[in-house]
């Protein structure tokens, strides 16, 4: 938490802030310079600093086209960063939609679905399915958290591909998955 900057300084720190972490949302921004959110807009406008979707845009259009397996329309979330083969993060804004009404829980399916669509497409191979998963739910998603997956290919033996998922809300652990994705030849017709 910053306090008592002044304009010019409070800039050139949200400047280097945003360079660090390009998907800090303006609230978060807020809080940690502890200023209003217009205040916050105003600094991003003056220094021609996109607002967020923006930014997640420009970074996520040319992970898509490093993506073999599937296609980018298929990734649940927005796919933030791929080294293909290597690694991947996503990123999933959950929204009441994604929730059971009575709790505001967001469902499994929905977290489960961001974990494999990620391990997917950071698979090297042009097809690719899951043959197990072995997944945990550690912690409860509420509608309206930003959830980030990392994935990471730990091993790869002939056609199969070993890799781990982990999904955090604010740097805790709500879900962490083992994939064995099995690649193949796809069959002309």
């Amino acid at each position: 938490m910053r306090k008592g900057l002044g304009k010019r300084e409070r800039q050139k720190a949200l400047l280097k802030k945003i360079e660090t972490d390009p998907f800090l949302t303006d609230d978060e921004l807020s809080e940690f310079f502890n200023v209003s959110i217009q205040t916050i807009r105003l600094d991003r406008l003056e220094l021609g600093i996109p607002e967020l979707r923006e930014r997640i845009k420009n970074v996520a259009e040319n992970n898509y086209l490093k993506v073999k397996s599937i296609t980018g329309k298929e990734i649940v979330g927005e796919l933030l960063d791929l080294n293909l083969g290597v690694s991947g993060i996503s990123m999933l804004e959950t929204d009441i939609s994604m929730a059971f009404e009575k709790t505001n829980v967001v469902r499994g399916s929905h977290i489960f679905a961001q974990a494999e669509s990620l391990a997917i497409a950071v698979i090297d191979a042009n097809v690719a399915l899951i043959g197990v998963a072995n997944i945990k739910y550690r912690n409860p998603v509420f509608a309206g958290d930003k959830l980030i997956a990392k994935a990471e290919v730990v091993r790869t033996r002939g056609n199969k591909y070993f890799v781990w998922v982990f999904i955090k809300v604010k740097n805790v652990e709500v879900f962490r998955g083992k994939f064995i994705l099995v690649s193949f030849n796809r069959k002309e017709e």
